[in-house]
């Protein structure tokens, strides 16, 4: 168990949106909790109970209520608040204590200036372009996809295509065209929303020749609409096209939600389809934003006053996570642009990781979400946070993207602030939230993520499927939850949605992450299960050996993969390092590098083999792609290995099949 580098402080009860939920359920059920866990096990046990009261709590917007909380406990088919209507649009722009004349949405980007809306302007740009789908013919179950950045209009579509009951889903525009199409050619879109480019950086990047692509690659694409980004002066050569302007054009028609079932698709998100075809993630409009209350409010401890930020695209779950915040009367603060280069329009850009923490002081931004990988970097390039930047408004900071080691922690402490509260939190974009993360009510140990969520019945089990304490085991999920996938896009018999979650162990959904909880809850979890390192016998997480390794001074990144002898032998254990500029791999890092993991972790976990190179293949939002390396080393194809359009960096993934052809 971990230091402890925060407490919470005496009168937490009083001053939490957690603590006010807690004095709801004393008045209005007379329930009494000692504690978190007392409160977690209700919610997992009492799972119709804890749900109803989001619901009541939270003052869910319906046009019709529901028959009941939940019809059978089963994974998958649960069927969640049975006759209930809604709208997550309707629930998210009540904005609840802003008033009309507050900020909501405070832009900023590397592509032009800032942008602000406040509420009114948040609500009045969605009723124009839910105005303009509805010119375009766009109704419940129509598709609408957006390939566009972090920016208000995005935000605004997405709010304006739930309105009227259709099915919204992004890309980031640094997706390349492959990428795109694999994913909605699945969903058939009716309306493309697209920017002509954007810049990362001082660097600009014309995306006209992929949107041009991409549409020849969607039939079902009757009407394109450009977003001129890159140039706001771009025009039209295209008579199948029209402007942003005219889908956002001045209008009398009101803004109107149409009412929709609770499981009805809010939106479509995928899998990384580093691996294979992406797989289309059908989230609805009820689980997300019960979920998402729950989340922002109860966990993260958000509301009216508070100014929230996650570096993130929207390519990645955290985008449709941070933009739910002003259904809990939160501000949301986008960015757009390279979050290591200082870059504003029309001045010379320079690197620079302490950028995002600027911004936070700039924006006054309450909490700030960013990933491991980053604040590891900020790390070691010695950044202190706290001397470069005004952070006292700073509450909560949040990392996700990959485990955070003990020393991670103890650099936020130490040079962002002594106040904040850290939550480290791990979930998916299958459930578009968080399994386990933190609690205003709980402490902060280092290394250590706080407490499984409020209801998410979160397990370890071990390999012959029996539940664990204190070992590292499967994370499972043994109850459902409202967030879990309404489905697969065209998976009318839910088989694929089936083999995906729950092939293993039928009826609980198994993630695919390695996790530890000790008898306190709290939990650690150390890497990817399809990416397991087995040494004789004994199962090792892959984030262990990055925090040893990559806290050396000559190593910037790394890779370990482990390779089955089919025969029952040990198998290799090879690992991949990018050293810094100007060095190279010799004896003297070789040993210093042995040297770290035999004293860090053990002699299981000291590799046969090290090699350097130059990049580490990661996908957009930052994950290694340990299992398409393995599969290159073992013989696949690059391009049947993985979708190379998905990734930050695919030329890295060349080095892999010329090293693996040498050793053939």
């Amino acid at each position: 168990m971990g230091d402890v580098l925060w407490t919470p402080p005496a009168d937490v009860r009083e001053r939490s949106r957690i603590g006010g939920y807690l004095n709801r359920l004393r008045a209005d059920r007379g329930l009494e909790f000692a504690g978190y866990d007392d409160l977690w096990q209700w919610s997992v046990t009492e799972l119709e109970d804890f749900w109803r009261s989001i619901w009541d709590h939270f003052e869910v917007i319906s046009h019709a209520p529901p028959t009941a909380t939940l019809t059978e406990r089963r994974m998958p088919g649960a069927q969640w608040f049975p006759g209930a209507t809604l709208n997550y649009a309707e629930n998210v722009l009540r904005m609840p204590g802003l008033a009309d004349d507050a900020p909501v949405v405070i832009a900023h980007s590397q592509t032009r200036e800032p942008v602000t809306l406040t509420a009114a302007a948040l609500r009045e740009q969605v009723r124009r372009v839910s105005a303009g789908l509805r010119r375009l013919g766009v109704g419940p179950g129509d598709r609408v996809a957006a390939y566009a950045p972090n920016i208000p209009e995005t935000y605004v579509l997405l709010l304006a295509t739930a309105s009227l009951g259709a099915t919204f889903s992004s890309c980031a525009p640094e997706f390349g065209t492959r990428s795109v199409t694999d994913r909605w050619q699945q969903i058939a879109p009716k309306v493309l929303v697209a920017v002509d480019g954007y810049r990362y950086g001082d660097k600009a990047v014309d995306r006209r020749a992929e949107v041009a692509a991409i549409r020849a690659a969607l039939p079902s694409v009757e009407q394109t609409v450009l977003l001129p980004y890159l140039d706001p002066a771009a025009a039209l050569d295209d008579a199948a096209m029209s402007l942003w302007a005219d889908l956002a054009a001045d209008t009398d028609e009101p803004l109107t939600f149409t009412p929709v079932p609770f499981a009805h698709p809010l939106y479509v998100l995928y899998s990384s389809g580093t691996t294979g075809l992406p797989k289309p993630i059908v989230h609805g409009h009820g689980g997300i934003l019960l979920e998402h209350l729950k989340m922002l409010a109860l966990h993260h401890d958000l509301g009216p006053g508070d100014r929230f930020f996650w570096f993130t695209t929207t390519g990645w779950m955290m985008w449709n996570f941070l933009v739910s915040a002003p259904a809990v009367g939160a501000a949301i603060v986008l960015f757009d642009g390279n979050p290591a280069v200082d870059a504003v329009p029309g001045q010379p850009a320079r690197p620079d990781l302490g950028m995002l923490w600027r911004l936070a002081a700039d924006t006054g931004t309450t909490y700030f979400g960013t990933s491991a990988p980053f604040l590891l970097s900020c790390r070691k390039a010695g950044l202190r946070p706290r001397e470069i930047a005004d952070l006292t408004g700073l509450r909560g900071l949040g990392s996700t993207g990959a485990p955070l080691p003990a020393e991670g922690f103890v650099w936020v402490y130490e040079q962002v602030s002594s106040t904040l509260a850290l939550h480290s939190l791990s979930g998916g974009t299958d459930v578009c939230t968080g399994f386990v993360g933190g609690v205003p009510l709980l402490p902060v140990r280092a290394g250590q993520i706080a407490c499984r969520c409020l209801g998410a019945k979160v397990e370890a089990r071990s390999a012959d499927g029996t539940p664990v304490i204190g070992e590292l085991g499967e994370l499972v999920i043994t109850e459902p939850m409202p967030s879990m996938p309404v489905g697969f896009w065209n998976d009318p018999d839910g088989e694929r949605y089936r083999n995906a979650y729950f092939d293993l162990y039928p009826g609980i959904w198994r993630h695919g992450d390695w996790i530890t909880i000790d008898d306190q809850g709290g939990c650690v979890i150390t890497g990817r299960s399809d990416a397991t390192l087995n040494r004789g016998g004994v199962r090792l997480g892959t984030a262990e050996f990055y925090s040893v390794v990559e806290a050396l001074d000559e190593v910037v990144d790394s890779m370990v993969v482990h390779l089955e002898d089919n025969e029952g032998g040990a198998g290799e254990l090879l690992l991949f390092v990018v050293l810094a500029e100007g060095l190279v791999l010799d004896d003297v890092v070789r040993g210093r590098i042995v040297r770290e993991l035999r004293t860090a972790l053990s002699p299981r976990h000291i590799p046969d083999e090290i090699h350097q190179v130059r990049a580490v293949p990661r996908t957009l939002s930052a994950k290694k792609l340990e299992v398409p390396v393995k599969k290159i080393l073992t013989g696949t194809p690059v391009d049947s290995a993985a979708a190379t359009g998905a990734l930050v960096n695919p030329e890295s993934l060349t080095a892999f099949a010329d090293f693996a052809q040498r050793r053939r």
